[in-house]
């Protein structure tokens, strides 16, 4: 839990750091600051989609990732923890929960929280995620400098999100094979497209509600063994 601990540190240290920052950049400068972070974060995106060996599952996934998600509204309840912290902070940031929202879901779908998170619980290795915090803290100035407060409170949704993953990878260890994390991750890439596409305004995408689909092909590598034995069977 180590490098999780150090990138929610480093997100909250980073979003605060922002904050002060934000009060003394024009309006025009960053509307502008945040289309180039939004064509960053798309190119980040695309290269990690790319990154795909089963455009299938792929597709697979987020379809019905997306169903789970929506059952469940995860979009909806991101939005309303940020909501929920403007009415704490007070109104003077406003903007906290689309700040808290857009950050959590850049921290914590890329291929480095799920690749970090994972090699944290399956080897005890930090070096992905405290890679990661330096990174995110950065970013985090950035985004928070334009976005608000919300930015750093994202920070705790990192924490949880990529603690989980931790605790769960040594539960998890037999099939987290080297395919399986590779197609999360291209999964995420093609998650955090959409999550430049609301950056950029091109198109409101719900990509809280895609969340699941990320952990789509660990179900499938795990039924896959029986599915191929069934078909056998049937004599297909």
């Amino acid at each position: 839990m180590l490098g999780t601990i150090v990138n929610a540190i480093a997100i909250i240290a980073g979003g605060i750091c922002g904050v002060f920052l934000r009060k003394g950049i024009p309006e025009g400068y960053k509307a502008t600051i945040m289309q180039g972070l939004g064509l960053s974060v798309f190119v980040i995106g695309l290269s990690g989609a790319l990154e795909t060996g089963d455009i299938l599952l792929m597709i697979s996934s987020v379809v019905i990732g997306t169903i789970i998600g929506e059952m469940a509204k995860i979009e909806d309840r991101l939005e309303n923890v940020g909501k929920w912290l403007e009415t704490k902070v007070g109104n003077k940031e406003g903007g906290i929960a689309k700040g808290f929202v857009t950050a959590s879901l850049i921290y914590c779908v890329g291929a480095m929280a799920i690749m970090g998170a994972l090699e944290s619980g399956l080897t005890g290795n930090h070096e992905i995620l405290l890679a990661k915090s330096l990174i995110d803290g950065i970013s985090a100035i950035i985004f928070s400098s334009t976005l608000g407060i919300g930015v750093a409170f994202s920070g705790i949704a990192v924490f949880i999100y990529q603690g989980l993953i931790t605790i769960t990878a040594t539960f998890m260890k037999p099939f987290l094979v080297e395919t399986v994390i590779a197609e999360m991750s291209a999964i995420g890439g093609l998650l955090i497209i959409g999550i430049a596409s609301n950056i950029m305004e091109v198109k409101r995408i719900k990509v809280g509600n895609m969340l699941p689909a990320v952990f789509i092909p660990i179900i499938y590598y795990i039924v896959q063994p029986y599915i191929l034995k069934l078909v056998g069977l049937i004599g297909f």
